[in-house]
């Protein structure tokens, strides 16, 4: 990825008015993502009802979407850089799109998750586009600090966006309507984007290195698929052998980049001390929140009894933070400095995760609404100065590699948070003591999934099926108390970190750079 940008002719973008026309463009991908990242966990209940997956598979069809999009990151951002920036966004938008609609009619858990690795395919295609071309059309560094937060406020207006327009869609349709709100954006994007959006590319590229490709993503796969197992089902040699040899692909994708004349990711990016730190916050911060973000709407339908529309608008002081936040970011970096807003953000969450080992059936709601706001105002403080940070400290001939090593971090980080701290949730709950009378079938569906438990319960006695729910809700709580105090260590040890590894690091503030 080190090829320089080229607008198409005519372009816009040497005027103020075509930069943000641009971005609005940008902005709408990241929403497309967003929105669908979100719908997943809202829908998750009634999908669980409906296909009947086992908790295996539930965690397969939460995490196989982010396992893709890691594994392709890297080769999609360097495709990219040689077809075209712009064309790869509009042809991914496309795919979005259609493969949204498979997964709206998955008609069994295989085929579920089948659709969910397309979609993370189509979504590789997306994401180091949007970063790579804002670093490019905004050349004043405080002008864009301001884009990059509003591309993060945007991903958070869609994790808001996401759980109340699914709510609705939730209460008056069946399940797989969440996914065909994608379409609507889709084709708004593909519309304004053919002509607003410029074309660039390197114009000499080099060749897109196909084992490379294969590397990343068969390494990539690998070793989050053997941390996903051994936290299941515990260690064993199968497990082993599958994450030495994704171990051993990301060796071998290392080396082969070191060696090729045009890679597809520059490794010597790494040696940058601020680079590596704002990359490792980011995987971090992620893999610590997983735990709440995937577990949290399960929590507010199944245990507290809330609609999905009331369970979509109950997260939405998440998103109301973030979006403040992120827009005042840079500013506040320049004011202060990068390590105090990171590192001072990732503590506020890692407490705010701290108020929530105690939470249960009876917590009240001005307790979690607060500590969704203080989530979601540390985070949007946090990804937007990490990705300002990461941004600004490459030549933009290397923009592209630096939005998939962005990219990149956040999607394994989510992978493997649902796998690690959904591992937790998942051991807890499949414990709980059955009650009396249950039948050994009954039993067995109930210990998949909370889900599982309220649809099995549904054929019992009223006093049967009531003590089985109370059960079930017990020992999923347990198991989210776990994952969030898990959580919430992991931000505490990450906040500390990037004190460190972010020491001296200062945003630009001049457009000479």
């Amino acid at each position: 990825m080190t090829g320089t940008l080229r607008p198409a002719a005519g372009s816009a973008l040497d005027a103020r008015p075509g930069r943000w026309v641009a971005l609005a463009v940008l902005v709408l991908a990241v929403l497309l993502v967003a929105v669908d990242a979100t719908v997943l966990g809202l829908a998750t209940p009634f999908l669980s009802e409906d296909l009947k997956p086992s908790g295996t598979q539930l965690l397969w069809i939460g995490d196989i979407y982010s396992f893709v999009i890691a594994g392709l990151l890297v080769s999609m951002g360097s495709l990219g850089d040689r077809i075209g920036r712009k064309r790869l966004l509009l042809t991914g938008a496309v795919a979005f799109g259609g493969i949204s609609v498979l997964n709206a009619y998955a008609g069994s858990p295989e085929m579920m998750i089948v659709a969910r690795a397309l979609l993370g395919a189509a979504g590789a295609t997306l994401m180091p586009a949007t970063l790579a071309l804002i670093r490019n059309i905004f050349h004043d560094p405080r002008e864009r600090s301001l884009a990059i937060g509003v591309w993060g406020a945007m991903a958070s207006a869609g994790a808001a966006v996401g759980p109340v327009v699914g709510g609705f869609l939730l209460e008056h349709f069946w399940w797989g309507s969440v996914f065909l709100i994608n379409v609507p954006v889709m084709v708004v994007l593909v519309l304004v984007g053919i002509r607003t959006l410029p074309e660039s590319k390197d114009p000499t590229p080099g060749p897109w290195d196909l084992p490379s490709v294969l590397l990343s993503l068969v390494g990539t796969v690998g070793v989050v698929y053997a941390v996903k197992e051994a936290a299941v089902r515990g260690p064993d040699w199968q497990v082993a052998l599958v994450g030495l040899a994704g171990a051993g692909a990301l060796y071998r994708f290392r080396r082969r980049q070191l060696t090729l004349p045009t890679p597809l990711l520059d490794m010597r990016l790494f040696r940058h001390r601020g680079f590596s730190g704002a990359v490792l916050a980011d995987l971090l911060t992620i893999l610590g929140l997983s735990g709440l973000v995937f577990f949290l709407s399960q929590f507010l339908q199944l245990v507290q009894g809330r609609s999905p529309l009331e369970a979509g608008l109950a997260e939405l002081p998440a998103a109301v933070g973030a979006v403040t936040t992120g827009l005042l970011a840079g500013r506040a970096a320049r004011r202060f400095s990068v390590r105090s807003v990171v590192a001072g953000s990732l503590a506020a969450i890692s407490l705010a995760l701290a108020a929530l080992t105690g939470i249960g059936q009876a917590t009240g709601y001005p307790l979690l609404g607060g500590v969704l706001l203080v989530v979601g105002a540390g985070a949007g403080f946090s990804f937007t100065v990490t990705a300002d940070v990461i941004l600004s400290g490459v030549p933009k001939e290397q923009a592209g590699s630096a939005s998939a090593v962005s990219e990149t971090a956040y999607e394994l980080g989510a992978a493997l948070g649902i796998a690690l701290l959904g591992s937790i949730v998942t051991g807890v709950y499949r414990g709980f003591p059955v009650p009396a009378g249950v039948p050994a079938g009954t039993a067995s569906a109930a210990h998949e999934s909370l889900g599982g438990a309220v649809d099995a319960s549904a054929g019992l006695p009223a006093h049967a099926g009531a003590a089985l729910v109370s059960a079930a809700q017990d020992a999923f709580v347990e198991g989210l108390r776990l994952a969030v105090g898990v959580g919430a260590a992991v931000l505490l040890a990450t906040a500390v970190a990037a004190w460190f590894l972010l020491r001296g690091q200062k945003l630009e503030d001049g457009p000479g750079h």
